[in-house]
C-alpha cells in the first residue's frame, strides 16, 4: 500500500499525476491527501453566484434558467449563451463555435450541474467561456434521490487543467487503494495519549471524513484533528528550536553602571516612555544571559523601536562588543544613521578630536558608498574601532568583518530574507544576540508569534508629543470634488509652513507595457476589473501634473528607489530642513523616515496598497507638535472590497488590529517560510487567527514532550511527520530564524 511520501504516479497513473503535479503542486500520496476540500455543497443546494471573485478559477454548483444559440457575422459565427442562478445571483456561461450546438443539447432549463471556469466580465456581467462541466440532475433511481440530493459534494481547489471533480476522482481512487490495502503506513505524527485525551479521531479516519463526508458533522470532527496535526507539527518544530537555540553559547552583554549607555542616557532630552522601559529591561536580561537572544520587537508607528534598539546598540558596545543594523533601503539606512548620529552627539565621535571619553564610532555601510569611504568603514569594523554600525545588504558581503560582533538587529524584518539574517548572524565569533524589529506585524511575523517562535516584545504607547492622525478615504472616482479639496487642503499646510508627501504606486519611466505587467499590487477579490481599467499612477506623472496644476508655486520635488543615492540623499536631506514643500515619492518612504514638519499624506491609487503598507506610510506624518492628516485616494467603487481595506485603516490607528485584518484577509502565506517563495503554504486547515486556542494548547503540549524527549527518540512517528513537513530546505530556515 502507499506511505505518504510514494509518488502519485503509482495510484492515480501518469497522466494525471503530471498534471497535478504541473499545475497544483501535488507530487506524493501525502500531497493529495492534504489537499483538502475548500468547501463542500449539497446537490440540493444553489452556491451564491452574487459573491464570485473576478480573474479566479472557481467551480459552482448551479442551475440553468435560461439558454440561447445566437448567431453573428452574417450567420458565420454562433454563440452558446446560458444563465445559470441560485436566486442571489446570474452568472453567463458563453460556448463559441460548433461545440455550442452540443451543449444547448444537454444544458436546457432546470438542469442543475458543476461548471468549472475562470470569472471573468464581458458588458458588466460575469461570465465563464467555454467552461467544463459536469450535469448532476441525471435521471436517478427514485428511491435514491433524497440521499442523492443531500450527499456533500467537495470542491477542491482547482485549475483549468484539473477541475474540481477530476481531482475528487483522483483522492476517491487513492482513498480506495488505501482501504484495500490498509493504512498501516500511513504515519500518525500525534502520540496516541494526546489523541485519547483530547478525543481525537485516527487519522485514516479524518482523511475519509475530509473528503468522503457523509454529514457535517464528518467534516468537523475530521478538521478539527486535522488542524491538530499541523498546529502540534508545527509547535514541535519550534519548540525544538527554542530547545537548540538554548544550548547555543553567547557571550552574555552586560553593561557598565559608568559606561556608554549610561552617557548616553544622561544626555537624553526626553523621559522614556513606561513602555519604553519596561522592554529595554526585557532586552538587557536576554543580553545578559549565556545564549543568544531571538527577541521579536513590536510596536507601533511612532513608538519609539529605534530607541529602544539603539540603547541595546549601546549595551552591548559597553561590553567591548559591536552591534550592526541591518535596514531594508539605502534611504532608510541614512535615515538612521543621521539620527543615532544626532541622538549620541559626541558620543559618536569615539577616537575623534573632541569626541567623547566613553563614545564609540558609528559608521554607515552601503552598496553605493565610494571605495576610499568603504574601505575606512571595514578597516573601522575589523578592529573594532567602530562600534555600530548601520547598513543596508552590503553588511552581508564577505569582505566585511566584524572584531566581535555581539548583537544584530533587524529593521523591518520582514523585507528580507531568512538567508540574508543568517549571513549577517554567522559573521560572530559566537551567535551573536538578535533583535529583529517591525511596525505594523506583517501576515507571517503575526503567525509567527502567536506560534510562539520569538520572545515577543510590544511597544504600544507612544511617546509624549505625538499628534493624532485623521485619516479620510477619498473617492476620487465617485467625486472628483473631493480630489480637488484634498490638494486644496495640501496646500493649505505648505502656506502655513508645514510639508507633505504625495505617494505613487510606481516610478513612471518603465518602458511602454500592459496594466497588468506594471501594476505593483494584485488587486483582491472582486476588484480585478475596476483595477484593470488603467495602469497605476505613477510618482514622474503624479509630480509633473502638480507641479503645473493644483500645487503649482509650491517646491515639488520627486523620490524613488531609481535615483542615484547621492540624488535620493540630497532629496531628503533637503525635505527634512524644510526646503521641500512637496515629496511625490513611492514607497520608498515607507519606514523610518522621520520628517516632523510634515503633516499631510496623500496616497494615490490607495487601493493597491495592503493594509499595513498603509499603515506604515500613515505613520510618516503627525511625528510632530502638529496634527497629522492622510488621505487615501481610490476610483474604487464603494462595493468593492479595496473600499472596505480603505474603510478599515482610516477607521483605526491600532496597528495591531490592522495586522489581524491583514491577516485574515491574506491568510498567513507559508508558516515555515517565505509565502513569495512558491512553496505551498504548509498551514492547509489551520488558520492563525481563528484556531488560537488550537495552537496555544499543541504549543503547551509539545513544549513539554521536547522538554522530556528532545531528540524525539520516544515518537518516531512524530520524527517521521517532522521531516516529511521539514524538507532540508524548510529546516534550514528554522535552523537560521
Amino acid at each position: 500500500m502507499p506511505a505518504l511520501d510514494e509518488p502519485l504516479r503509482k495510484t492515480v497513473g501518469g497522466n494525471t499525476a503530471k498534471v497535478l503535479a504541473e499545475q497544483l503542486n501535488l507530487h506524493t500520496v501525502g500531497d493529495l491527501l492534504h489537499h483538502y476540500p475548500r468547501r463542500y455543497a449539497e446537490r440540493g443546494e444553489l452556491t451564491r453566484l452574487a459573491d464570485l471573485p473576478l480573474d479566479e478559477h472557481v467551480t459552482v454548483v448551479a442551475e440553468v434558467s435560461d439558454a440561447r444559440l445566437l448567431t453573428f457575422n452574417k450567420g458565420k459565427g454562433v454563440r452558446l449563451e446560458v444563465t445559470l442562478t441560485d436566486g442571489s445571483g446570474r452568472l453567463r456561461l458563453v460556448f463559441f463555435g460548433r461545440p455550442a450546438r452540443h451543449h444547448q443539447r444537454e444544458l436546457v432549463p432546470g438542469r442543475r450541474g458543476m461548471f468549472s471556469g475562470k470569472v471573468g466580465v464581458f458588458h458588466r456581467t460575469r461570465q465563464l467561456a467555454h467552461p467544463a462541466y459536469q450535469l448532476l440532475d441525471r435521471d436517478s433511481d427514485l428511491r435514491d434521490a433524497e440521499a442523492w440530493a443531500s450527499e456533500l459534494i467537495p470542491l477542491y481547489p482547482a485549475c483549468a487543467k484539473m477541475e474540481s471533480w477530476k481531482i475528487s476522482q483522483s483522492v476517491g481512487t487513492l482513498l480506495d487503494s488505501l482501504e484495500a490495502t490498509g493504512w498501516e503506513r500511513i504515519v500518525d505524527p500525534l502520540p496516541e495519549s494526546l489523541r485519547r485525551e483530547r478525543g481525537l479521531a485516527p487519522l485514516p479516519e479524518a482523511f475519509r471524513r475530509v473528503h468522503r463526508p457523509a454529514t457535517k458533522a464528518d467534516i468537523a470532527r475530521a478538521r478539527e484533528r486535522l488542524k491538530w496535526d499541523e498546529a502540534f507539527v508545527l509547535q514541535t518544530a519550534l519548540a525544538r528550536r527554542r530547545h537548540a537555540e538554548s544550548q547555543l553559547p553567547a557571550v552574555p552583554r552586560v553593561p557598565r553602571p559608568d559606561g556608554l549607555l549610561a552617557a548616553f542616557d544622561a544626555r537624553l532630552p526626553f523621559t522614556l516612555t513606561e513602555g519604553q522601559r519596561q522592554v529595554s529591561a526585557e532586552i538587557f536580561a536576554d543580553l545578559a544571559a549565556e545564549h543568544p537572544m531571538h527577541r521579536l520587537l513590536q510596536g507601533e508607528v511612532g513608538s519609539g523601536k529605534t530607541l529602544v534598539a539603539l540603547r541595546a546598540m549601546l549595551a552591548v558596545v559597553d561590553t567591548g562588543g559591536q552591534a550592526a543594523l541591518l535596514a531594508p533601503t539605502e534611504v532608510l539606512a541614512q535615515q538612521h544613521h543621521r539620527s543615532v548620529t544626532e541622538l549620541m552627539g559626541e558620543l559618536a565621535e569615539g577616537g575623534m578630536l573632541g569626541g567623547a571619553e566613553h563614545g564609540t564610532k558609528v559608521v554607515l555601510l552601503t552598496g553605493s558608498m565610494g571605495a576610499a569611504a568603504r574601505r575606512a568603514a571595514l578597516l573601522d569594523l575589523a578592529t573594532g574601532e567602530a562600534g555600530i554600525v548601520i547598513g543596508t545588504h552590503a553588511l552581508i558581503e564577505d569582505k566585511v568583518r566584524f572584531h566581535d560582533l555581539g548583537l544584530v538587529v533587524v529593521d523591518e524584518q520582514h523585507r528580507f530574507g531568512v538567508e540574508q539574517r543568517d549571513a549577517l548572524r554567522s559573521k560572530g565569533k559566537q551567535p551573536p544576540h538578535l533583535l529583529v524589529m517591525t511596525a505594523t506585524p506583517i501576515p507571517r511575523t503575526v503567525a509567527m508569534t502567536v506560534f510562539g517562535d520569538l520572545e515577543t516584545s510590544v511597544l504600544d504607547q507612544l511617546p509624549a508629543g505625538r499628534s493624532p492622525i485623521a485619516s479620510h478615504v477619498v473617492p476620487a472616482g465617485e467625486k472628483p470634488h473631493f480630489l480637488a479639496r484634498a490638494w486644496e487642503r495640501l496646500r493649505e499646510e505648505a502656506e502655513a509652513g508645514h510639508q507633505a508627501y504625495v505617494v505613487c504606486p510606481r516610478i513612471g519611466d518603465e518602458e511602454d507595457a500592459p496594466a497588468p505587467a506594471r501594476r505593483k499590487t494584485a488587486p483582491a477579490e472582486g476588484d480585478a476589473e475596476d483595477a484593470e481599467r488603467r495602469p497605476p499612477l505613477a510618482v514622474l506623472d503624479v509630480a509633473e501634473q502638480l507641479g503645473r496644476g493644483p500645487l503649482a508655486g509650491l517646491r515639488v520635488e520627486v523620490l524613488h528607489g531609481r535615483m542615484q543615492p547621492e540624488a535620493k540623499d540630497d532629496v531628503m536631506r533637503r525635505f527634512s530642513a524644510g526646503e521641500v514643500d512637496v515629496l511625490v515619492a513611492t514607497t520608498v518612504v515607507e519606514v523610518g523616515v522621520n520628517v516632523p514638519n510634515a503633516t499631510v499624506m496623500v496616497i494615490m491609487d490607495a487601493d493597491r496598497f495592503g493594509v499595513s503598507q498603509l499603515h506604515q506610510l500613515r505613520g510618516r506624518v503627525g511625528r510632530g507638535s502638529a496634527p497629522g492628516l492622510c488621505l487615501l485616494v481610490t476610483e474604487m467603487p464603494e462595493a468593492a472590497p479595496a473600499r472596505a481595506r480603505l474603510g478599515a485603516v482610516a477607521a483605526t490607528l491600532d496597528g495591531f488590529e490592522l495586522s489581524r485584518i491583514d491577516l485574515e484577509q491574506r491568510r498567513e502565506g507559508d508558516v515555515l517560510g517565505q509565502a513569495q517563495s512558491g512553496v505551498r503554504s504548509s498551514l492547509r486547515m489551520l488558520a492563525v487567527i481563528e484556531d488560537e486556542d488550537v495552537i496555544a494548547q499543541a504549543r503547551e503540549e509539545a513544549s513539554a514532550l521536547v522538554a522530556a524527549d528532545p531528540e524525539l527518540e520516544r515518537h518516531p512517528e512524530l520524527r517521521t511527520a517532522l521531516d516529511a513537513l521539514l524538507d532540508a530546505e524548510r529546516e534550514q530556515f528554522l535552523d537560521k530564524g
